[in-house]
């Protein structure tokens, strides 16, 4: 230690470089440090004259780490990362309580999530479930969380993610709007699609029920944020794209029903993921049993309520076969319309 000491202008030039190269911005890290963006800049450029290399280029909109500087990144982040689970060990032994972050979307936290808080309250007593939440798309890198809610490919799934389901799409709407559609004034006037981002405008062109019932589009609602999504559709004003993972609560209270009894499962698969850099806490691990459970418990319930969906057969073809488990009869309120 007393020669690391010497090879660092100060303790806090660590921090400092650590915030700048996750951020991948020096007015960012400020920000994030409190302090003003020149000393930021002044810092880290002490910390390169003290080391004798570059650790970042100056790039348009931002910094990039050098090689140098992603070596080092490297090995601070595991340092911290060992650092900051030390401290949390402290904490719950001190507490008795155990801090778990998940990064997910709004509309998984508001939609599936949210309704049933009571019984994750109730499985994990000593638990203080904290959320970095996603508006539109999920993505992004998992930075300070346990877990994280990603779409990713059949050859991204790797040792620190797990399976949830495949993406499981189907549109949805509430009983109100699905009644007045399916009569011939409906069908003339058109549908009102709900879409989340200009990337979604069509997405009722994938659906084969679509136009072999007659369904045009109307008019369009567009948000960016996909909790207002499932929202609109709630309140009956139009028809929405409906990812399983997050409708599937609604679809069984029998507030959304879908629209057209056809299910698209495609080639991504909702995984939970965690840092690469950081071993997977057991509590963060029992969490994350605990929303696959749930997950797989929807999707029984979701195959018996809406039989000719087809759901357990298409997801058995996209390689999740789905056991007959305990459901928890509260939850299927639904009845086919």
């Amino acid at each position: 230690m007393p020669n690391l000491r010497k090879k660092l202008p100060s303790a806090n030039a660590l921090f400092v470089f650590e915030a700048a190269a996750r951020c991948g911005n020096f007015t960012r890290a400020a920000q994030e440090l409190y302090v003003s963006q020149p000393a930021v800049s002044r810092m880290l450029a002490r910390m390169e004259d003290h080391l004798g290399v570059r650790l970042f280029e100056r790039v348009r909109g931002g910094i990039e780490l050098t090689e140098n500087g992603k070596i080092l990144y490297r090995k601070i982040s595991e340092g911290f990362n060992g650092i900051e689970g030390a401290i949390r060990e402290i904490e719950a032994r001190a507490t008795g309580v155990e801090s778990v972050t998940l990064s997910v979307s709004t509309a998984f936290t508001t939609h599936w999530l949210m309704p049933r808080m009571s019984r994750l309250n109730q499985a994990f007593p000593n638990v203080d479930l904290r959320f970095q939440l996603i508006s539109g798309r999920i993505g992004g890198p998992l930075v300070d969380v346990d877990l994280g809610m990603r779409f990713l490919r059949e050859d991204e799934i790797g040792e620190n993610s797990v399976l949830v389901m495949p993406e499981t799409l189907l549109p949805v709407c509430n009983r109100r709007y699905h009644e007045t559609a399916a009569t011939q004034t409906g069908r003339e006037h058109g549908d009102t699609v709900i879409v989340m981002d200009d990337g979604e405008r069509g997405w009722h062109e994938r659906f084969a029920t679509f136009p072999a019932h007659g369904r045009h589009v109307a008019s369009m609602l567009s948000f960016n944020d996909y909790a207002i999504v499932v929202q609109a559709a709630l309140l009956g004003q139009g028809v929405a794209l409906g990812w399983l993972n997050v409708v599937s609560h609604w679809l069984l209270e029998g507030a959304l029903l879908p629209s057209e009894e056809e299910l698209i499962v495609t080639n991504r698969r909702c995984c939970l993921v965690w840092p690469e850099n950081r071993p997977l806490r057991p509590v963060a691990a029992d969490v994350r049993d605990w929303i696959i459970e749930e997950t797989r418990a929807d999707v029984r319930a979701v195959d018996r309520n809406y039989p000719k969906l087809g759901l357990r057969r298409l997801l058995a073809e996209a390689g999740l076969v789905i056991g007959p488990g305990q459901d928890d009869g509260r939850r299927v309120k639904a009845a086919t319309p």
